[in-house]
């Protein structure tokens, strides 16, 4: 049974921990895409909120592709949560930043992962054939679960990255590891992957 049909009423409501359960349950491997319009509202949750209501956002179909569920009119790209997943996540990124993330998917639908496809998305930056514009954003919005008839994430938690190909500490200033919490910090300094991480505290 998916958990998010499930709906619990009246006495024959469970314990609190069951019912956090039922209704805020993770999505299960090889679960069926989520309904269009759940999709298209989970989604623009990762995006600012002046943004959300003209971002374009791109949901899960049954073989695991990806297609466009609603267009937009302004330069934010949304991805619903993959019901392949185990953790719950969507995000947010500009328009610029789509090829990049396209070619990660196709890439991954081939079979190429983890380390792999990095490495293969970077080799194709630097032989100039996969762009990845300086200073676009990403908006990582994960959660516990969320409310199937509400699409309130429990426990949201947003963070940004802002990618900077090549960037090092010596070019932008910020430090290769983390410090303060919620400081910017560098990651894959000097690769094409050189990105600007900036994880606020939990609970704030």
């Amino acid at each position: 049974m998916n958990p998010f049909s499930t709906v619990v009423t009246g006495a024959s409501r469970p314990p609190l921990l069951a019912l956090l359960a039922a209704a805020f349950a993770l999505p299960a491997a090889a679960q069926a895409p989520l309904p269009v319009d759940l999709q298209v509202r989970l989604a623009v949750q990762a995006a600012p909120a002046d943004m959300r209501d003209g971002a374009t956002v791109h949901g899960w179909n049954a073989d695991g592709s990806v297609s466009v569920l609603r267009q937009g009119d302004n330069e934010m790209i949304c991805l619903a949560p993959n019901p392949t997943r185990e953790d719950f996540e969507v995000s947010c990124h500009h328009e610029g930043l789509e090829p990049f993330f396209e070619r990660g998917r196709e890439l991954a639908m081939a079979g190429v992962t983890g380390n792999a496809r990095t490495q293969a998305r970077w080799d194709e930056y630097t032989a100039g054939t996969l762009p990845i514009p300086f200073g676009a954003t990403n908006y990582i919005l994960t959660g516990e679960g969320f409310d199937p008839a509400t699409a309130e994430i429990q426990s949201p938690y947003l963070r940004w990255v802002i990618y900077t190909p090549e960037a090092t500490a010596t070019s932008t200033g910020l430090p290769e590891a983390g410090g303060a919490p919620g400081a910017p910090w560098l990651m894959f300094a000097g690769t094409p992957g050189s990105h600007i991480m900036i994880s606020p505290p939990r609970g704030n």
